[in-house]
């Protein structure tokens, strides 16, 4: 009986404090909201796919919204305007990322480079990130790594192909290949091909991963309603710690097998070198959370735009003709397209980026969060409130893109004034690994189209139906017929 007296005065005390914050907000130039309801805000409205839902309520109450999730205020934004406003004059005010039970157990307690808050230790982070793990020289450093992976990728592909009469199917492919590159550029280990690493411990960690940016993009309901909290209904504070356990095992045994090693050309061999010089800043920890935001993030975002990439060329032969067309127009006949090639290939270029505007790696870009109260297209914002921007409204968006929902990479030769694309983030928290991740998916789909002949599995179009959760994944994994091309062949079998 006393415990539920507890129980009853601090929710009371909590739907006063509401109330009356609710109050103070009323007499703010506050964004338009949607009618709402006690204590759980907005949480009503919220259905899968979120993308589309929010797009509803943007166009319906203003591309500037207003939203309460229980008692985090929500601001949603599908204005490119309101955008850029976040991310110049506010950039510093929303340089924060909302603290939440997922980034806490997934990101060794809000420490890593994706999670952690805006002070000195992410700047050092950042300025690691830019001078020692995506700086152009380290990037050229792993080309050959790169190559080294997609050749086997390609070998695969003609052995299982069944000379175009066997049905291969392109996500496991996509995920092998960017866990390859990404653990070999890491770790100096493959895990998937014959005679090499361990597969099995490979898929395990990738479920692993899968799940933890599954209940990443899934709403908490003890992160909106803080008294959920010591109940632990949902269960997910055991299942979290659980599933960080597993893969801070994982992300121990890279970091001392290569603390044995004699070699030293990999990154956690220059994370090491640098701990000896440093311990105290470069502990395992800090090592562990960078290689863990590298692979779950590297890993997603490559595979998944990869797969939508060639998706859209299967149901658009025309398209894929056109990047095998200037492929032999500007690689000799005699190699395979390398990474010096692909400034050239404009049109790939474009597919690539039509790709990313129609299925961004990430639908909303990682939340941020205000550090102090502030003025977003004329409105009141208030302190702590967690930013939303809608990248899957964004771009597809009519009024700025002419039939935004049709593939269409010839738009992209030249920009017209409107146009608005931000696949990797914006700001000081834009995503550092663009740029790589740009660079593994031309290269990867200009060789396949250039060494393999590709058809759907049947006369029907690829089903381009998507999944949920942090990223959007298709909900039907790809398959295709591939068949060698005769010429090419030779050049990597």
């Amino acid at each position: 009986m006393e415990e539920f007296t507890l129980f009853f005065t601090i929710l009371v005390i909590l739907v006063l404090l509401l109330l009356i914050q609710h109050k103070k907000k009323q007499r703010q130039n506050r964004p338009p909201s949607p009618p709402s309801l006690p204590l759980i805000g907005h949480l009503h409205l919220l259905k899968d796919p979120m993308t589309q839902t929010l797009q509803s309520l943007s166009a319906k109450y203003g591309d500037v919204l207003s939203l309460k999730f229980g008692v985090r205020d929500v601001l949603v934004i599908t204005s490119p305007t309101a955008v850029d406003e976040c991310f110049t004059t506010n950039d510093i005010v929303f340089a924060n990322r909302p603290s939440t039970l997922s980034t806490k157990h997934f990101s060794y307690n809000n420490t890593t480079i994706s999670i952690a808050p805006y002070g000195d230790h992410w700047r050092n982070l950042r300025r690691l990130a830019a001078l020692e793990i995506f700086s152009p020289a380290r990037i050229a450093a792993f080309t050959a790594t790169r190559r080294t992976e997609l050749m086997l990728l390609m070998r695969d592909l003609a052995r299982n192909s069944g000379g175009g009469t066997s049905p291969v199917d392109l996500k496991s492919k996509f995920i092998e290949l960017a866990f390859n590159v990404l653990s070999m550029t890491i770790a100096g280990k493959r895990y998937y091909g014959e005679n090499v690493g361990d597969a099995e411990e490979a898929r395990r960690v990738r479920f692993t991963m899968r799940e933890m940016l599954e209940h990443s993009g899934n709403t908490n309901l003890a992160d909106l309603l803080p008294f959920l909290q010591w109940f632990d209904f949902q269960g997910l504070e055991k299942k979290f710690a659980d599933l960080m356990e597993k893969l801070d095992k994982f992300m121990q045994e890279l970091v001392d097998e290569r603390r044995e090693s004699a070699s030293s050309h990999t990154m956690i061999d220059h994370l090491l070198s640098l701990q000896q010089e440093e311990p105290e800043y470069y502990t395992d920890e800090l090592i562990k959370g960078i290689i863990l935001v590298l692979l779950v993030a590297g890993t997603d975002t490559m595979s998944i735009s990869m797969e939508w990439a060639m998706a859209l060329l299967l149901n658009h032969p025309e398209s894929m003709e056109k990047v095998r067309g200037e492929i032999e127009a500007n690689v000799p006949h005699d190699r395979l397209l390398d990474e010096q090639d692909l400034p050239k290939l404009g049109y790939l270029h474009n597919v690539i980026t039509e790709t990313l505007r129609l299925y961004p790696p990430v639908p909303f870009l990682v939340p941020h969060q205000s550090s102090e109260d502030c003025k977003v297209a004329g409105y009141d914002i208030s302190k702590g409130t967690m930013l939303l921007v809608n990248l899957w409204a964004i771009h597809r968006d009519p009024r700025l893109w002419d039939e935004p929902e049709k593939f269409k990479p010839e738009r992209h030769e030249a920009r017209r004034e409107g146009e608005f694309m931000l696949p990797f983030g914006a700001g000081r928290r834009k995503c550092p690994g663009g740029g790589v991740a740009t660079r593994v998916l031309g290269l990867a789909l200009g060789t396949m189209i250039q060494a393999f002949d590709w058809e759907r599995v049947s006369h029907e179009m690829v089903d381009m139906a998507h999944g949920t959760g942090f990223s959007i994944p298709k909900a039907k994994p790809l398959q295709a017929l591939c068949k060698p091309r005769e010429d090419i062949i030779k050049l990597f079998c």
